[in-house]
């Protein structure tokens, strides 16, 4: 029977709290399914679309089953990509935030000296893709020995891109006494055969009454040459008016091209693209979750990992050539239990295409006509006026769970002989304050961050300008990050 509300969960109440801030409120059918299981320890093997809610589905329960006074991590996930990797931290933090849960992202093309430095310090949770994370266990700056549960999500991916080898090696690496989970949208044999061979009993969730993309989308089709398909795109753009919009394109060419037309007649947009500076790509992913601009041009690298409830029109301005894209690209959509539509556009040369996708999702994408000048011209007005105005961001929740927090900057750390537990007994004997008010506490050789909940920051912040720390007086500012 599903549960009709996350509070009937045996949850701790800083996880509740959190859930609440959050505004989780009715879990989806994969929460319902996946976290009682997941509290009782079970091997899971759970094929469920993309949007479902699976992120929470296991952060919710392995955030509540974290011992937090353990330094070493106790959970491993595996993602395909970087941008789902800092997603799924993300989601992580949030869910913990009040249990001062730790998890860190790990990925290639960041230095690997900053992410040892991070994996030094007390991590809980550590969230990474394959490459990086054999890098760490060869190089023994990840110890694998405290994991509890190992989760391998977007599995199906993960083979896509070949890491399947990498992902089997790590598996050895991880004490047999761990609780698995492989999350996927679909299952081929190699994932499958994968399950058997390193899963104990695992029970099977299929979370698939909807087929295989959400019931929330729309779906259609205009059939265009594509010598015309800039001009369709300003013409759906206007007739839709959408608050946010994803274009996907086969190339990142394909990417700039679009991009720079839009850019240069006045759309607030930007694009994302494997050519990009990692640095960059994220920036873009943070400006579109903040509402900063509206479109977002992207080539598939941009499918996973965009975790934004409200993008309610995914535009396929090429035909993706994989029928499996087809279904993570409008999965950006119709998220948590949103409308949304998915418009492609088809050459005469994609019906091959097309007709695989069809087969894969199980009907046929209904065809309409590309927007008569009459409606376009009808919509003009509307579409300016919304394209002058800000983003309205409905449920960013990040923004939501950290507006009373602050997080303070200390200038001393190990090389002064300095620990948590030192910061937590000054911080909790100042009036007003108690240990519930402090957060996350990194401690480096010179420095710390200890994070300031409830509102309470500038109290602390002004106490501790007097205060001592073990008998140490240490310069506090406002952390810059």
């Amino acid at each position: 029977m599903s549960k009709r509300s996350f509070a009937d969960y045996h949850v701790s109440e800083e996880i509740k709290r959190a859930l609440a801030v959050l505004k989780y409120e009715t879990p989806t059918e994969v929460q319902s399914k996946v976290i009682p299981l997941v509290m009782e320890n079970q091997d899971l093997v759970v094929k469920a679309q993309t949007g479902s809610g699976k992120t929470a589905s296991f952060g919710i329960p392995v955030s509540d089953m974290i011992d937090w006074e353990e330094k070493k991590p106790q959970v491993l996930i595996l993602t395909p990509t970087r941008e789902l990797a800092v997603q799924v931290r993300d989601d992580i933090t949030n869910i913990g935030r009040f249990k001062r849960i730790k998890a860190v992202a790990i990925y290639g093309k960041e230095p690997f000296t900053k992410q040892k430095d991070e994996l030094k310090q007390k991590t809980h949770v550590v969230v990474g893709t394959p490459g990086r994370v054999m890098d760490h266990i060869e190089r023994e700056t990840l110890v694998l020995d405290q994991i509890k549960y190992l989760i391998i999500d977007e599995a199906d991916e993960m083979l896509n891109r070949g890491f399947i080898d990498e992902v089997e090696t790590i598996i050895k690496e991880v004490p047999s006494t761990r609780v698995t989970m492989v999350f996927s949208a679909t299952m081929p044999n190699d994932i499958e055969s994968l399950c058997h061979k390193y899963m104990k009993d695992p029970i099977h969730i299929e979370i698939e009454s909807t087929g295989v993309t959400a019931d929330t989308i729309e779906h259609f089709l205009i059939e265009v040459r594509e010598e015309e398909k800039v001009s369709l795109l300003k013409d759906i753009t206007v007739v839709e008016n959408p608050d946010s919009c994803l274009i996907f394109c086969r190339t990142k060419e394909h990417v700039d091209t679009v991009y720079s037309k839009l850019d240069k007649i006045g759309y607030t947009c930007e694009r994302l693209h494997g050519g990009l500076e990692q640095e960059d790509r994220f920036a873009v992913m943070e400006g579109f979750k903040s509402g900063n601009f509206r479109y977002l041009v992207a080539t598939d690298v941009a499918a996973r990992g965009i975790d934004i409830d409200n993008v309610n029109l995914v535009i396929n301005y090429d035909v993706p050539m994989e029928k499996e894209s087809y279904v993570h690209r409008t999965g950006r959509t119709g998220r948590a239990g949103n409308k949304g539509k998915a418009i492609t556009f088809s050459t005469p040369f994609e019906g091959k295409f097309i007709k695989a996708i069809e087969k894969y999702i199980g009907f046929e994408i209904p065809t309409i006509e590309a927007p008569s000048h009459l409606k376009v011209a009808a919509g003009k007005a509307a579409f300016e006026e919304k394209l002058s105005s800000r983003r309205v961001i409905r449920n960013n929740k990040t923004a939501r769970i950290n507006q009373d927090i602050m997080k303070l900057h200390f200038n001393g750390g190990k090389k002064k002989k300095i620990r948590a537990i030192d910061f937590v007994g000054t911080i909790a004997k100042i009036s007003g304050v108690n240990a519930d008010d402090i957060g996350i506490i990194t401690i480096q050789d010179h420095m710390s961050y200890v994070d300031i909940l409830n509102g309470k920051g500038s109290l602390v912040l002004q106490a501790m300008e007097n205060a001592t720390i073990k008998g140490k007086k240490l310069k506090v500012s406002k952390a810059i990050k």
